[in-house]
């Protein structure tokens, strides 16, 4: 999703005690008109289709001081809140704007809290218009401005105001609905490009307890040589406890430049109930290298002798490149006269979903439906694909597992709702939603749950999960630790026992003659 208004500009503006802002408001019957005596802010300019025109006003007589001045703050919010609404909006293609509202709104007076209260107004209109809950999870959200910008206003520091902004994030009961500062955004567009300096952790706010865990560790990285698992819980960074700390402000701690170091604290449960364990461990930090796509090819001899070749490939994450490269390797291996394929999605913890959607496509044909989203008003909109031709229709088995999340659910439901696949491994992790991203003006980043999915044959995934077909053991469920290289690696391929399982689902297919 792109920023709501992509030029949106700050002007600095001589200090007046007054600011208004006059804006054209669209038709949801504001009609309110307030002012409140304070320091304003440096205003805004949006140079969108639809303009907004700003007007200050002569400074009163008195500023109001102690009780009152909390008192005046209430009470001028109630047209503040009517504002920000339209500062919303007025960027967007809304065809209708009914009537003119000029609102005055109180600021700090420390520079860089003002800065974030321009980007509290930012993210509170953004949620207001697109947040995947219209009832904001039971809660007056105008109200949640208020009380938001009211204890704001004394603060002295950009940290602190964040957290007031995360705070009130968190009233909304989800997670993945979240704020990032511009070091963190910047951080993830790193991640997101496919390289990073960190330990090679991917982790993840668990819905239900709120608790870190670790979804999956890159093959070969400190975390992984480290003996760190998938369902690890994360407790501290370097002996801060993360309680409160979302996903992205603890991995932003984990990264760090290469050669130096990092200490973390993880809590281990059994997974039979019967004890649990923790575990402290120092981490060099290294330069991470996410290639999206590893391969081989699999020799497979079938049932009635004959020798055949398996594509191995195993897809770690949907950054940018990995539809390009998952393209690329099926071609390679198709010249190579590959005849069936094992795509493995285990431990993919997700990433952009429109690479999820885009990798879909390279296997499936037609106009099939890809996934069903639902918005905040509970409207289905399929997205199908347009005249779609798969690079191939060999045989396909998807391995999935619990550490498979969001993109990799997508992706794996698309294949297996329309009988291109057979899904083999564990119960997914049951990530449903959809959040769209939004560089805010002061370089942050706001991520919002705009709508949840359904797989095309309209199963909900969200902290359900995609149980698979067929189900493998648990032995040596993780996925191969050496890389798919040379002879050492096919063994270890062939000894996993879910690519063993995935190979007789293959025969199945063949005897069957239902290659998709």
């Amino acid at each position: 999703m792109e920023p709501l208004c992509p030029n949106f500009d700050l002007l600095k503006s001589p200090s007046v005690p007054l600011f208004s802002h006059r804006l054209s408001s669209i038709n949801r019957g504001i009609s309110k008109r307030s002012s409140a005596s304070f320091p304003c802010v440096s205003s805004y300019n949006r140079n969108c289709n639809h303009q907004a025109s700003v007007k200050t006003e002569a400074p009163p007589q008195q500023q109001p001081t102690g009780p009152d001045l909390i008192k005046s703050l209430t009470k001028g919010f109630v047209g503040f809140a009517a504002a920000a609404t339209a500062l919303a909006s007025v960027c967007s293609d809304s065809p209708a704007f009914a009537e003119s509202l000029t609102v005055a709104f109180p600021v700090s007076r420390a520079q860089e809290v003002n800065t974030v209260q321009r980007t509290l107004v930012e993210a509170w209109g953004l949620i207001r218009e697109t947040f995947v809950d219209p009832t904001f999870n039971h809660q007056d959200w105008d109200l949640k401005l208020q009380q938001t910008m009211v204890e704001m206003f004394p603060l002295k520091s950009a940290d602190a105001a964040y957290g007031k902004i995360r705070g009130m994030l968190s009233t909304l009961g989800d997670p993945f609905t979240r704020i990032i500062s511009p070091k963190e955004y910047q951080s993830f567009r790193i991640g997101s490009d496919g390289n990073l300096q960190g330990v090679g952790l991917f982790i993840t706010v668990e819905p239900k307890t709120g608790h870190l865990i670790v979804l999956s560790c890159v093959e070969g990285s400190p975390a992984a040589r480290a003996g760190i698992h998938d369902g690890d819980e994360l407790i501290e960074i370097n002996g801060q406890r993360l309680d409160g700390v979302d996903s992205e402000a603890a991995a932003q701690r984990l990264r760090g430049q290469a050669g130096t170091s990092v200490t973390v604290k993880l809590h281990r449960g059994n997974g039979s109930g019967s004890g649990s364990s923790i575990k402290e461990v120092k981490l060099p930090r290294e330069l991470i290298r996410l290639s999206p796509i590893s391969s081989t090819v699999i020799p497979h001899r079938t049932p009635d002798g004959r020798l055949t070749k398996t594509g191995y490939v195993k897809l770690s994450t949907f950054s940018q490149t990995a539809a390009t490269e998952m393209k690329n390797t099926i071609h390679e291996m198709e010249n190579l006269g590959v005849q069936s394929y094992i795509l493995d999605l285990r431990n993919n913890p997700g990433g952009l979903v429109k690479v999820g959607l885009d990798v879909a496509k390279i296997w499936l044909d037609g106009n099939e439906t890809l996934v069903n989203t639902v918005d905040r008003d509970g409207h289905m909109s399929p997205i199908n694909m347009a005249n779609g031709h798969a690079l191939t229709h060999d045989p396909l088995v998807v391995l999935v597992n619990e550490g498979s999340a969001s993109a990799s659910e997508i992706l794996a439901g698309a294949l297996h709702d329309n009988g291109r696949a057979i899904l083999v491994g564990h119960k997914t992790f049951g990530k449903g939603k959809i959040q769209s991203i939004t560089e805010l003006h002061d370089g942050s980043a706001l991520f919002v749950t705009v709508a949840k999915y359904l797989s095309p044959a309209l199963h909900d995934i969200d902290q359900v999960g995609i149980t698979p077909d067929v189900q493998c053991t648990t032995e040596m469920l993780n996925s191969p630790k050496e890389t798919l290289k040379g002879k050492s690696s096919v063994s270890s391929l062939e000894a996993d026992s879910c690519i063993m399982v995935a190979e007789h689902e293959l025969d199945i297919q063949e005897s069957k003659g239902t290659a998709s």
